[in-house]
């Protein structure tokens, strides 16, 4: 069995395995609401507060390398990587369309990398190195904001676990690029 086939066996059991053998009637509005953009916008509106707070000489920077983040990440991930790949999303795969649990609409056609997950991971990197170059303060947590995230889109059957992990890879390289380009300004 080549590389990609095995990975794709473990993405079709794994993405099985989260979605339908792991639902549970607590779990799908938590995981709803973890992937809905408005739930987050607490957490954005404390990185504004916080970042013109505690470090005003750099906050217009620091805001326009986060923007320029996910600017990057997502026109990599869905315009360039997606038709590249061209892996049908797990709701798209005619295989899984019987036995998964589509939870919210299936989006578009191809699912590798997750957009989300580069968006997200992009964000907590930079926001990392960010913090940390500003007040030296290691913000861990934002990689398990991001985490969480990828995995109620795994959930929600809309992404296999690699797309997740592709994704996490482009944003966090993305990220830690912004971060030390960031850290030099």
């Amino acid at each position: 069995m080549s590389l990609f086939r095995w990975i794709d066996h473990i993405d079709k059991a794994l993405i099985r395995l989260i979605n339908t053998d792991s639902d549970h009637v607590v779990l799908d509005p938590i995981m709803l609401l973890l992937r809905h953009p408005a739930t987050w916008t607490p957490l954005y509106a404390f990185m504004l507060i916080y970042i013109f707070r505690h470090a005003r000489q750099c906050a217009w920077l620091f805001i326009f390398f986060t923007l320029l983040g996910v600017f990057l990440t997502d026109t990599t991930s869905a315009a360039l990587l997606k038709p590249w790949f061209g892996r049908l999303r797990p709701c798209q795969d005619p295989a899984l369309i019987p036995v998964l649990r589509s939870l919210v609409d299936c989006g578009g056609l191809y699912s590798m990398p997750s957009s989300h997950a580069a968006n997200h991971f992009g964000l907590a990197t930079f926001w990392y190195y960010g913090i940390q170059t500003l007040r030296g303060q290691k913000w861990r947590w934002l990689w398990v904001w991001a985490a969480a995230i990828g995995y109620a889109q795994i959930y929600v059957g809309k992404h296999y676990p690699s797309d997740i992990v592709v994704g996490a890879l482009l944003g966090m390289t993305v990220g830690r690029l912004l971060g030390l380009l960031f850290e030099r300004l």
